[in-house]
């Protein structure tokens, strides 16, 4: 018998006003249940994809070629989850978090898909909740902030990864660090509450390679995992969750243990971290990775070549999914 790994127990919170003790218990206990169910599904679609590997994927660089790759894939008589990275994917990478939006005409697709009926639409971000919530702006989808660690769903349902209070702990002390030592030349500190970025695009090249390197070993003097993204460095608590396990938990929640079966996948993600939720999807979805670099090595189905090829792929689901 295969040994299944059992994930880890994600707390189920309610924005709803608060219950009875007996009622909160009832929902706790159906959810831990649930959670076990999910643990068993996660591994039973996984053992579809025997060994996920890292490929060159070919690439897309038109809608003309999404029609041309993907014949048939998508169908408007099957549901379609749509699970979304923001920047770099959605958006444009800019100088600063602060000034990345979307255009006007991806903002339109992306609001034309999210109230399809067919349609399930995900956002999966590093960013903190509130702020990919604020940032897409479409009310009564799902959000994932922070790579998974935090969950809302369209109804305000709550799913948070419990981090050991050993390691909350930490993480305050870890932010006084970075700021006191590192926040100079053009480097700064996004606190996200769980996990943070130490963002370093703006420092001269003569300094940046120090500054980072400095900044690595503060975040793993502090337990955290030091992970390299587009000009900065992802400080995120050691657990086994990720975009993959967010990605995961998210079809079981809406669609059953079933989901791989019953509805069609896309994910899209342009960073390190779109990685892992694309090794949890390889073979039970269509996945792309936005990158110019055509050697590099992905989990991914397709790559698309230029952060603009994404919204030609929304225009190929819209396609399929009109009104």
């Amino acid at each position: 018998m295969r040994l299944l790994r059992i994930l880890p127990l994600v707390l189920l919170i309610s924005r709803s006003p608060a219950r009875t003790t007996a009622s909160n218990s009832i929902v706790k206990r159906s959810y831990i249940a649930s959670s076990s169910n999910f643990a068993a599904t996660s591994a039973s679609c996984n053992s579809k994809i025997k060994m996920p590997e890292k490929r060159t994927a070919p690439a897309i660089s038109s809608l003309e070629d999404f029609e041309r790759k993907l014949p048939g894939y998508l169908n408007e008589n099957t549901t379609l989850a749509l699970l979304l990275d923001y920047d770099g994917t959605l958006a444009a990478i800019a100088d600063s978090p602060k000034n990345t939006y979307m255009t006007v005409a991806m903002e339109k697709l992306l609001n034309q898909l999210a109230i399809h009926p067919k349609i399930f639409l995900a956002m999966i971000s590093g960013r903190a909740l509130n702020d990919v919530q604020s940032r897409v702006g479409i009310p009564g989808i799902t959000y994932a902030g922070n790579h998974g660690l935090e969950i809302e769903s369209g109804n305000g349902t709550r799913h948070d990864y419990p981090l050991p209070a050993k390691l909350q702990q930490h993480y305050a002390p870890m932010v006084v660090e970075l700021v006191e030592n590192v926040q100079k030349n053009g480097a700064w500190v996004e606190d996200k509450t769980v996990s943070l970025t130490y963002h370093y695009r703006d420092v001269p090249a003569d300094l940046s390679g120090a500054l980072k390197q400095q900044a690595i070993r503060i975040i793993e003097s502090h337990g955290f995992l030091a992970n390299q993204a587009h000009d900065a460095i992802e400080a995120k608590p050691p657990v086994n969750w990720h975009k993959g396990e967010a990605a995961l938990l998210i079809l079981k929640d809406k669609f059953g243990p079933n989901w791989a079966d019953e509805i069609k996948v896309i994910f899209a993600g342009d960073d390190n971290t779109d990685e892992d939720a694309m090794r949890s999807l390889q073979g039970v979805s269509k996945s792309f990775r936005v990158s110019a670099d055509p050697e590099i090595q992905t989990y991914a189905d397709f790559r698309l070549t230029s952060q603009n090829v994404v919204e030609d792929l929304l225009r190929w689901i819209r396609k399929t999914y009109k009104d």
